[in-house]
């Protein structure tokens, strides 16, 4: 088991305050570098990890600190720096404490958290040495075994950290499933559960009444020597497994919050001109009014909005896919996750993005057409797919049932409409016509669905025009 800790500085960690920072061990420990000085980690005479510290980072996104660990933070710009403590050694999580007191005591700042910082004083160790290599190699697993990798995360929000998205990496690598343990009150962020995917991969919820559970499905789990799977009850059988749902995940009470998800794909020609982020800077403009606050390759989103330096990391990280998330600020809660990938159609970008409503305000629903037209006159729209949900406005996902979206709307974009026979994409068997979007030789179509957050029976008109649209 681990122990994240957070410094968060006005000024930067440079390499001395660092190194005065892990001498929390005593000035006779050795202290040892690996991925290009990315990570330094103190481990015992056995060779088990005691501290790991990553390089910090610059953050220049307000609110981050806020959303992620409740914690405020120096004024933007400031420097974020973890470290992780494995608590099977009773020193760790003390070293790792005085280690970011330490750091913040030099350079200017807190640490989380604030408990974490309690003591100064040089922490009694014995047999600390370098950290061999196979040991610094994923500071982030726990556990691991011939089925998945155990991350155990103690915040308030289970975040795409770098630390997470190396485990991801990881055990995809290695043909494993991820599977993070948190406590109870814990929130997972839309980032990390777009992540998950399906079984073994799973975000396991410790409950006090049933062990643990799926903080995503409800399902009461237990550890089965290999990896936390479902339970299955006394009345199970083959064709039934009848796997018990949790308690606390059923504790479901309607606050009148709300969420309106937006999922679209566009497909750019290859072009040394492309500019990437326009579509989802668009969106964002015509739904809150401002831009994207912020924008990185992990959480905390730590870059100022910028569709310059987006495109130059994609287009350096070509063919290989990037993968991002992107945050709005505290006036109107939001986050997208935005995936690129270089195909022999051209540069497409996938968007999965969510705002949050509290129970005073409405979505904008009435300017979705409005959207839709934006995307697919300028950005090369594909299709897209706009739902609403019962759901909490600060966009976080609780370990409690939320249930699905319904949806509000499909877009099919032009070329797509152009590639179905006849008049297919315009003859539907759904109430409402289509309408059109953009030039009439060329349009692109907005199928609206009725249903409200209340009635999934949106659901049934949505797969009626998709096996329409396909020919079914």
């Amino acid at each position: 088991m681990t122990k994240d800790v957070i410094a968060l500085t006005t000024r930067m960690p440079d390499p001395w305050s660092v190194l005065a920072g892990l001498l929390s061990g005593g000035p006779d420990k050795l202290v040892g570098t690996r991925g290009e000085g990315a990570v330094v980690q103190l481990c015992d005479a056995q060779g088990r990890p005691l501290v790991s510290v990553e390089a910090p980072l610059l953050v220049a996104v307000e609110g981050e600190a806020e959303r992620l660990l409740g914690a405020t933070p120096p004024p933007v710009p400031y420097w974020w720096t973890e470290a992780r403590a494995t608590t099977g050694v009773a020193e760790a999580e003390q070293l790792a404490g005085t280690f970011v007191a330490r750091l913040a005591a030099l350079v200017g700042g807190s640490a989380w958290p604030a408990d974490a910082a309690d003591s100064l004083a040089v922490v009694k160790t014995d047999g600390v040495s370098v950290a061999p290599l196979p040991a610094a190699a994923q500071p982030a697993i726990d556990v691991l075994t011939e089925k998945v990798a155990v991350v155990i995360q103690d915040r308030p929000v289970v975040a795409m950290t770098a630390w997470l998205s190396d485990a991801f990496r990881a055990a995809a690598g290695a043909g494993l499933g991820l599977q993070i343990v948190s406590p109870a009150g814990t929130t997972l962020s839309p980032a990390v559960r777009d992540s998950l995917g399906g079984p073994p991969s799973r975000w396991i919820v410790q409950d006090e009444r049933d062990g643990y559970y799926d903080g995503l499905t409800g399902a009461v789990l237990r550890w089965q020597g290999t990896m936390f799977a479902p339970v299955a009850s006394p009345a199970a059988t083959d064709d039934d497994p009848h796997t018990p749902v949790a308690a606390t995940y059923q504790e479901v009470a309607d606050t009148g919050e709300r969420q309106l998800a937006l999922t679209f794909r566009m497909v750019h020609p290859a072009d040394e001109r492309l500019v990437l982020g326009g579509g989802l800077e668009s969106v964002w403009r015509e739904l809150t009014g401002k831009p994207p606050a912020g924008w990185g390759t992990a959480e905390p989103a730590n870059l100022p909005w910028s569709l310059r330096r987006l495109t130059d990391l994609a287009y350096g990280r070509a063919p290989e896919p990037t993968w991002l998330v992107v945050v709005g600020n505290g006036d109107r809660p939001g986050i997208a996750t935005v995936r690129i990938t270089r195909t022999e159609a051209g540069v497409e970008e996938h968007v999965t993005l969510a705002f949050g409503y509290g129970t005073d305000e409405e979505p904008p629903v009435e300017a979705l057409p409005g959207v839709a037209e934006t995307l697919a006159t300028r950005h090369r729209l594909q299709s897209m797919l706009v739902q609403v949900r019962k759901a909490r406005r600060d966009v976080s996902v609780p370990p409690r049932f939320e249930g699905p979206g319904v949806p509000l709307a499909f877009v099919l974009g032009s070329e797509e409409v152009r590639g179905l026979p006849g008049d297919r994409a315009r003859r539907t068997p759904l109430p409402q016509p289509p309408v059109p979007l953009g030039p009439k030789s060329r349009p692109a179509l907005y199928y609206p669905l009725p249903g409200d957050a209340s009635d999934l029976s949106g659901w049934q008109d949505f797969e009626l025009l998709m096996r329409h649209l396909r020919g079914a």
